[in-house]
């Protein structure tokens, strides 16, 4: 997806540039530019382990913690 804009005779730098501002509205590139900003890259498979195995021993501690009682369920809220 490309915009050409080329100066015609007698036409000024800010009427160029507006033409030019236009011609991207119209093609859709803004909003696809702003639709890829956000996306998230998958991980990897060894990323993806690595974090399962992190968040594994985070339950783990956290329910060792929460049967000794350090922890306290909080209520939730309706």
């Amino acid at each position: 997806m490309s915009v050409k804009v080329q100066r015609q005779k007698q036409e000024s730098s800010q009427s160029l540039i507006y033409r030019f501002n236009q011609a991207i509205k119209k093609s859709g590139i803004l909003v696809e530019v702003r639709k890829r900003k956000f996306v998230k890259r998958a991980k990897s498979k060894n990323l993806q382990k690595e974090a399962a195995v992190i968040r594994e021993a985070k339950k783990k501690e956290y329910q060792k913690l929460r049967r000794l009682g350090k922890i306290v369920k909080k209520p939730r809220r309706k």
